[in-house]
């Protein structure tokens, strides 16, 4: 390999061991309880007490690393959905600065922008509905 070649993938390298930085930090933080240190909590939940769609994205992270699926979806049901989708475009994008052309994803399809954003919002209502069976999803 050439260093012309593997300076492409310097970018991508690094967002991997920024994933990695970010895991270390949530495992040592322990979102899911007090035994850790502290991070930050979500501003608006902090003024407004409505979970946002990413309120509970972290605990998730944590229960994910813990090969905890049943808590990462009660955490936040939309971003373990959205995970397949992420990675798709995180690889998509590896491989076209591989071959050096953009690789196509699922942002290109026409309504994507779309449905996501009615997705979030509706994820955005129903978890702050305050009766059940949506009342259980209140992080």
């Amino acid at each position: 390999m050439t260093a012309a070649r593997l300076r492409p993938m310097l970018l991508p390298a690094a967002t991997v061991l920024a994933g990695c930085a970010a895991a270390a930090v949530v495992l040592a933080a322990d979102p899911t309880s007090d035994a850790g240190f502290p991070l930050p909590p979500c501003p608006i939940r902090w003024l407004t007490g409505l979970d946002c769609p990413g309120c509970g994205a972290t605990r998730m992270f944590y229960s994910l690393l813990h090969g905890d699926l049943l808590s990462a979806l009660h955490y936040n049901a939309l971003a373990v959905a959205f995970i397949p989708f992420f990675l798709w475009t995180w690889g998509g994008w590896v491989v076209g600065r591989w071959r050096g052309r953009p690789v196509r994803t699922w942002e290109n399809w026409r309504w994507s922008p779309l449905v996501w954003l009615v997705l979030i919002a509706a994820w955005s209502v129903i978890r702050n509905l305050p009766f059940p069976p949506f009342s259980s999803l209140y992080v």
